[in-house]
């Protein structure tokens, strides 16, 4: 009887070991689809309202996306929650919010990419990037869990438009402790945390 029952056990966990990847899998292509859809709203400004239901990327699908923080950066979910995971991890979650913010707001704005990776990765061909863990020269797998389930999750409150903009349409920020020459030529919309956001002080931006 007892080896009917491990048999049976055996049996049961190989089914369902394949049956539990394909799931995770569809979710990640869900997910993925509707973040590409989302964004492309986004750069064209023609959504200012949250993503309807049938649109929205939902939390179960935004966490099979990228499970061990280690896949290439080619999709909006994976370029925009590594970039809040690197940028404010060990930070509060407003910090991260308003990172996740600041690359909206960027997302098809003049003198910015219109696709979330293009946002992140700007200026890396010149060795001059927008977002400096992109050029540090570290690894970018995600080191710490939580943290970055955290930042998957605001990542995709940012893109079904669910997130507060806690910077006031900010385009740039610094770590409060230093002050960069740059900040001179903008407007300061916002102190939140350890960040200091702004804004240009005309339509477009440099």
């Amino acid at each position: 009887m007892r080896q009917n029952w491990i048999a049976t056990f055996l049996a049961i966990t190989l089914l369902v070991g394949p049956a539990a990847a394909a799931e995770q899998e569809q979710k990640q292509q869900a997910a993925e689809n509707k973040a590409e859809v989302l964004e492309q709203k986004a750069a064209d400004n023609s959504r200012s309202t949250p993503a309807p239901r049938a649109e929205a990327i939902t939390q179960s699908e935004v966490q099979a996306v990228d499970p061990e923080g280690a896949a290439p950066l080619d999709d909006a979910i994976t370029c925009l929650a590594r970039s809040i995971y690197w940028e404010a991890k060990g930070k509060d979650s407003a910090d991260m919010e308003a990172v996740a913010n600041v690359v909206m707001n960027r997302l098809g704005h003049k003198g910015f990419p219109d696709t979330v990776c293009g946002v992140v990765k700007q200026g890396s061909e010149a060795k001059n990037c927008q977002f400096s863990w992109w050029c540090d020269g570290r690894a970018d797998s995600v080191q710490e869990e939580v943290p970055y389930a955290l930042a998957k999750e605001i990542a995709r409150k940012a893109l079904n438009k669910q997130l507060a903009d806690r910077t006031k349409g900010a385009l740039y920020f610094h770590d409060r402790t230093v002050r960069p020459d740059w900040s001179r030529t903008y407007i300061k919309t916002a102190d939140i945390g350890l960040f200091r956001f702004y804004k240009p002080r005309q339509a477009t931006a440099k």
